[in-house]
């Protein structure tokens, strides 16, 4: 007997019990089903992660660290030198663009009523590039205004919410009291979910008129050449900034460098085991979905006891007998598996469809063929094995015992 014509009886056996044949099929579709699903949900949290944070991959933030001790005893602040000194190409070939901040929080007043407490960082021209944000209306201060201490500010989306009821185009040119000082609003920054609650003004202006600090900076942004330059990067900014603050010891430095990078590949390294992790699960359904075919597999051998001894009587060999029952049980879970399949795809497919619509910037789900592979790879896997007693038992029954059979 050929594989076809055994894969013919199975099926001639299938739809002889279509209702059982269902509801045994049924554990390993939603098995392979919730397989799918879950994993596509996973990529796409990934997908989102690395679209939303992946342009800031090289990016290096420098913050002081109070705690360290340098070579002269004290902690040193950062300072504009320091900066400079990391915007020598020379000493820093791998850094594309530096960026200083000062940061504070002050009570934003429209003259007319209404106020609100924001954030409020001082910065240079190169803000907006390095920390890739983008302006809904409205432009960023240049250079020019950078360095004679304009008394113009740029609004994060969540101060305009609350002073121009979400109207960005109200707000531009509107003057705003902050802190003593009244300033210009040239422009509005588009919501990342980040740094939302933020006046972005120039960096003199911010210490003129609120923070002070003469030339200390509370963080330096730098970007680096490239992604794969980050590491390099971070090597050069440590030995400047060692050299200048006169630090021997890398234990005792006065200072943090943080690689974006490196906490995106964390981040990415989590959510691929929070993945695997659920997948998992969800392969539980697949394992109680074997169990029935097994279960079901031992019934339909008990019930063709008879059949098989006629076979077998007739000269059908051990194998032949084998083979129909594995097949017959691959064919169940293979047809498991291809429903599965079609049910995971479609429900993906449908919540990346509906769900955004629903939550904004809901991470749509991304169906991976792997998934899908992998999913009925397993489900033909567990018809091989959950099949594989019941097909044996069948196999070496021995004709005239079957015969007998009841």
């Amino acid at each position: 007997m050929t594989i076809w014509e055994s894969a013919r009886i199975a099926v001639r056996g299938l739809r002889a019990g279509p209702l059982r044949s269902l509801l045994t099929m049924l554990g390993i579709i939603i098995g392979v089903a919730a397989v799918i699903v879950l994993v596509a949900f996973g990529n796409g949290l990934q997908r989102f992660v690395a679209d939303a944070f992946g342009p800031l991959a090289n990016q290096i933030q420098i913050t002081p660290d109070r705690g360290g001790i340098s070579g002269s005893g004290t902690p040193r602040d950062l300072t504009d030198a320091d900066v400079r000194a990391l915007r020598d190409r020379a000493s820093a070939p791998a850094v594309a663009s530096v960026s200083p901040t000062v940061t504070g929080s002050a009570q934003l007043q429209l003259a007319g009523g209404g106020s609100v407490r924001s954030g409020v960082t001082g910065a240079d021209a190169d803000y907006l590039d390095i920390t890739n944000r983008e302006l809904v209306v409205g432009s960023f201060f240049d250079d020019r205004q950078a360095t004679t201490r304009a008394k113009v500010v740029v609004l994060g989306p969540n101060p305009v919410a609350t002073l121009f009821g979400g109207r960005a185009g109200e707000a531009l040119g509107s003057e705003v009291r902050i802190g003593r000082t009244s300033f210009r609003v040239i422009g509005v920054l588009a919501a990342n979910g980040q740094q939302d609650d933020i006046a972005v003004m120039p960096l003199g202006a911010a210490r003129a008129y609120l923070t002070g600090g003469g030339d200390v900076v509370d963080q330096i942004t730098v970007r680096a050449v490239s992604t794969d330059a980050v590491p390099q990067a971070v090597e050069q900014v440590t030995t400047v900034l060692d050299d200048r603050h006169r630090i021997d010891d890398p234990q005792d430095r006065d200072y943090t460098v943080t690689a974006l990078q490196s906490l995106l590949d964390q981040s990415s390294q989590v959510l691929s085991f929070v993945t695997i992790f659920v997948a998992a699960v969800a392969g539980i359904s697949l394992l109680v979905g074997s169990i029935g075919v097994a279960n079901i597999m031992l019934v339909t051998v008990t019930e063709r006891t008879r059949e098989i001894g006629i076979r077998k009587a007739i000269g059908a060999r051990r194998r032949a007998i084998l083979q129909q029952f594995l097949i017959e049980a691959m064919v169940l879970t293979g047809i498991g598996g291809v429903i599965g399949i079609l049910v995971g795809v479609g429900v993906s497919v449908l919540a990346g469809i509906v769900l955004p619509r629903l939550v904004p910037d809901f991470p749509a789900p991304t169906v991976s063929a792997g998934s899908v592979v992998l999913a009925f790879g397993v489900s033909l896997l567990i018809g091989l094995l959950a099949g594989g007693f019941p097909a044996n038992r069948a196999a070496r029954m021995r004709p005239i015992d079957a015969l007998r059979h009841q």
